[in-house]
This record gives structure tokens, sequence and C-alpha cells, in this order.
């Protein structure tokens, strides 16, 4: 398979469903993406403003990101989205922003916490505070991660959002914090918000898929220790986090979204293994716990998942042996300590 299947096939991928342009067709005014910069952000900025065309609608699609790479602000801007650059720890550059309706909230940090606290909190606890304050009159849907919640055995079945958190290491409580301070003024200032509690989206360039596959193939011990984990393709992710702006309440809505299986990484190395006809090397033994998720709230309001963990199985192994770029983020999904 050529570069050009590999686009096409990425085309064929990330195309909006049928209820995300009946959704966005429902949706007041413009949207603004902060942190647009990152993993997640482009794409899904691609995706509104390719759902927003399908429906027929003008509205206007913001993405907010320092960007520090310039090619992201050209990518960013080619995909149809109005960049704006801006420190959004700056207070000035944020306070000059427009005025928009519908708020999608991305930023934060997460790796390299370690020996850098203090930037940690300011980003995913501080600044939450100074943007709901500017954009109190905004729906906004707010990323969290499931790192706040407790490690449980796998006969639990995940935890749902009534689990109260137990965040281990500075950057799970500073997503707690960043939480709490949006579920704050959410009451004060009566912001209708979602907080999207997401635990681990998956896509050809990165996540925990990617980071199996890439151990198989090479010959890489695959760390059993946390052997269990709950995964979700990202263009799913990215659907979820635009129709959350419908579902925006006060006080905040929390939600947790990820697919709906417990996956075994033993499980899906061995899948690996069969396409690429090597034999997965493994080490450790699995402790019996891990972040696990019960996201069936979101499975009521959105429906399951379009793509199978089968199918993001194939496509990560096509993307792989072809050549397809990467991104070079690691999860860490295996961290017990919270040491990021």
């Amino acid at each position: 398979m050529n570069t050009m299947n590999l686009k096409e096939m990425e085309a064929s991928l990330t195309r909006p469903s049928g209820a995300l342009v009946d959704d966005v067709k429902k949706l007041e005014g413009d949207v603004m993406l902060l942190g647009i910069g990152g993993k997640m952000g482009v794409s899904m900025g691609k995706l509104l403003v390719d759902a927003l065309a399908e429906a027929g609608r003008e509205t206007k699609v913001y993405g907010v990101s320092r960007f520090s790479k310039p090619e992201t602000q050209r990518e960013v801007e080619a995909n149809g989205v109005i960049p704006m650059a801006c420190d959004l720890l700056n207070d000035d550059g944020l306070q000059a922003l427009p005025e928009v309706k519908n708020i999608i909230y991305l930023a934060g940090h997460k790796f390299g916490t370690t020996g850098n606290e203090d930037f940690t909190w300011a980003m995913n606890t501080y600044l939450p505070g100074r943007v709901s304050d500017k954009f109190r009159n905004s729906n906004i849907v707010a990323f969290s991660s499931g790192n706040v919640l407790p490690f449980v055995r796998l006969n639990e079945g995940g935890v749902d959002e009534d689990t109260v958190p137990e965040p281990i290491g500075e950057y799970a409580q500073s997503c707690l914090g960043r939480e709490r301070i949006f579920q704050y003024f959410s009451k004060k200032n009566q912001t209708p918000m979602l907080i999207y509690r997401l635990n681990y989206a998956v896509d050809f360039r990165y996540g925990v898929i990617m980071e199996i596959a890439k151990s198989v193939l090479a010959g890489n011990p695959i760390d059993l220790r946390t052997e269990n984990v709950n995964v979700i393709w990202q263009g799913d992710a990215n659907e979820i986090a635009i129709r959350s702006l419908l579902h925006c309440a006060s006080p905040a809505k929390v939600l947790n979204v990820t697919g709906p299986e417990t996956l075994s990484t033993r499980w899906v190395a061995r899948e690996f293994g069969k396409r690429f006809e090597k034999e997965p090397v493994f080490q450790y033994e699995a402790e019996g716990t891990a972040l696990l998720n019960n996201a069936s709230e979101c499975h009521r309001l959105f429906g399951y998942p379009r793509m199978t963990i089968r199918e993001i199985i194939d496509i990560t192994a096509t993307w792989l042996l072809n050549g397809g770029d990467q991104l070079n983020k690691p999860t860490h999904f295996q961290e017990r300590k919270g040491q990021f």
C-alpha cells in the first residue's frame, strides 16, 4: 500500500457520521477548541468543519493554541478552522479571545509533570478557573482523564461516574483539581458544562494499540503488570466530544468516555502476532487491577462506538506495515504510581 492509499484509507475512516451531522444542525452559535494543537485537537477541528459543511451550516470554528510548531497552524487553517495563536496562561491573550457560544476545552499538561509540578497545576487547575470566568456564558465540554479514578479489579466491570475519585500522583491530582474548578464555576455562574473523562483514545499514529503493535513487530517485551485497558477510536472520541456540546448542564455533567470492552493487552498482542507472524514477548506478571471505566452512560447517549477493536487492530497493522507516520507520544498506560 503506497502513501496515497494510506491517505485514502485515513480519509475514508475520518468522515463524520450521520448522527454527528444531525447533531451539529442543532448547535447554536460558533465553536472554539482551546488547545487544538494536541493529539486530538487538529483532527477534531477538521471533523467538525466537515460535519458542518455536510449539515449546510456556516458556523465558525476557531482553534486556539500557542502553535509552537508553525506546521500545526498551517494544517489547522487548511482544514477550515480559524487559527488563533494564544498562550492561554497569558490572561491578556485569554481575555482578548472572542466570545463564542460553544467551547471544547482540550488544554492540559501530562508528560513532564515530574520535576515540573507547578506548571502542571497551573495548566490543569488554575487555567480552568480563568477559562470558566471568561466563557461563563458558553457551553463548555472540558476534557479530563480516567486517571482521576481508582484502580479496580477486573471483575468489577470498571467504575462509573458515581465512583469517588482516588487520583494517584500529581498529574492525576491536578486533573481532579481541573474537574473541581470547572464544577465550581458551573454552579457559581450557572454555566452548562460536561466533564469528559477519557480512557484511552487510539488512532493510526499513537495510542495503546499502536504501542503494543510496535512492540510485537520489534520483538520488544510487553509489560503485563497492567494487563487490561479500555480504548476508543479517536474518531469516535472526537464525535462524542462535539456531540457532548448538546448535553452540557449546570451542575456540570460528568461522562466517562471509552469503548465497551475491557481489553487484555496479552490478547491484543497475540492478535498482532498473527498478523505479523511473530510471537509476542511478555514480561512481569499482572497485578490484577487497572484503570477501567464503565462508559455505559456514554453509550446510552451516543450509541456504541462505530469502530470495533478488531477493525482498530487491522487498521493499525496495515498502517504500521506500510510505513504510516507516527506521533511517538507514548501513553504510559502501564504506569501504576502516577509518575508522568
